[in-house]
């Protein structure tokens, strides 16, 4: 492999970098032209740690003998059997020290040191090279502060010094271009976490001017937890947090598998909205998410209740309504969501839940959007005033369980 298949592989990771190709393909697509042009590389995997409410990091792998996962993402490190498999790594030892690379030439007589080494001599590898690429502090978004990467060969010789240097010169341009690929997906993320997955679609998209919105028609969700403020006043204060994350767990987890988007976490309300140009298509998403919602309750409740922790129950207001979704704020500081009488609307009807003892109300509007065929497990419990809004109107609750389903 001479100079000019080095700048022709650079030249193509550069390529690849900027056109968004996935990690795993810019990994593997280095490692084959890498043997393409000479240089006896078997195995390659590249790490990265990320910014996610989950996942630790992702890393990605190649083989030139075996089909291998060649992504996958990891928890974190730092307990267990996964903190020791981390702790017995060539990149743990990199991470913790100062130097960039360590080598063992497994095939020679060099210790193997380091998990997954004794694997790879049985798998017929010789030579075994490890590298950081640490990022300076304007560089670094939360743990990603730098980037791990090895590769083997099974050549009778191992690694030549030629083979290391076009490696020293070739893997900084691959940490760059996959750096740039995550940092897209770590922006995707932090949106979708914060801001909803079809709020966080709209400002990646350059939906982000000021007072820029749309009008839609939407079935409205808000919902609270039952005596949420006197179980937060009478449990001890560790046990606060964890309530109210098991039950927003529940309620988020429900509304995302019925097709809904979360656009606002309200202490311990939600406000959610489910789209769709059948507005009694929008209203059944909705009954779904209730009742999947229902199911995760009796579940969560009957652990919580076993192990002597308090319960709690989820109160839901539903409407269905015209809204403007878009941005509001200052020239610094925007939030993207839904405003107009129908959001006032909505958490009004959630509130009465209370006063009547029901878990869950619907507006007249939502009811008559409601295809004719399940309106039979309605039952109306009168007029109400809501606070707030001029009109008053009937109320709808959940008759018979099934509306869902």
């Amino acid at each position: 492999m001479d100079h000019s298949d080095v700048g022709t592989v650079a030249a193509w990771l550069t390529e690849q970098g900027l056109k968004g190709a996935s990690e795993a393909e810019l990994l593997t697509g280095f490692c084959n032209s890498c043997r393409e042009f000479g240089l006896p590389l078997d195995r390659g995997l590249a790490l990265m740690d990320t910014l996610h409410p989950v996942h630790e990091g992702r890393a990605f792998r190649w083989d030139s003998q075996e089909e291998i996962e060649t992504e996958f993402e990891y928890g974190p490190t730092g307990e267990g059997s996964a903190r020791d498999n981390w702790q017995r790594s060539a990149f743990y030892y990199l991470w913790s020290g100062k130097e960039s690379e360590v080598r063992r030439r497994i095939g020679f007589g060099d210790p193997t040191d380091f998990v997954m080494l004794d694997e790879m001599v049985k798998a017929g590898h010789t030579d075994f090279v490890a590298m950081v690429h640490r990022f300076a502090k304007a560089g670094t978004i939360g743990e990603m502060d730098c980037f791990f990467s090895h590769f083997t060969t099974r050549h009778p010789q191992g690694f030549c010094d030629d083979d290391l240097a076009i490696l020293r010169k070739l893997v900084p341009v691959l940490a760059l271009a996959i750096k740039c690929i995550a940092l897209g997906r770590i922006a995707r993320t932090i949106a979708e976490v914060y801001l909803g997955e079809d709020a966080a679609k709209q400002v990646l998209e350059g939906k982000i001017t000021r007072g820029k919105s749309e009008r839609i028609s939407a079935a409205l969700w808000f919902s609270d937890l039952l005596n949420y403020t006197k179980i937060s006043d009478s449990a001890p204060p560790e046990e606060i947090l964890p309530l109210l994350n098991a039950y927003s767990e529940v309620v988020i987890s429900a509304i995302h598998e019925a097709g809904g988007d979360v656009l606002k976490l309200i202490g311990d309300g939600v406000l959610a909205i489910f789209k769709d140009e059948d507005q009694s298509e929008a209203c059944h998403a909705a009954l779904r998410a209730e009742a999947l919602l229902r199911k995760k309750l009796s579940t969560l409740n009957q652990q919580r209740a076993a192990d002597g922790r308090p319960t709690t129950d989820v109160y839901l207001g539903l409407h269905i309504g015209d809204v403007f979704y878009g941005n509001i704020g200052s020239q610094e500081r925007l939030d993207f969501t839904v405003i107009g009488p129908a959001v006032n609307e909505v958490s009004r009807i959630a509130s009465i839940c209370r006063s009547v003892d029901l878990n869950v109300l619907m507006s007249s509007d939502f009811a008559a959007a409601i295809a004719e065929a399940h309106r039979g497990g309605l039952a109306c419990i009168g007029r109400y005033a809501l606070r707030g809004v001029k009109r008053s109107q009937e109320l709808y609750t959940l008759e018979t369980a099934g509306l869902g389903a």
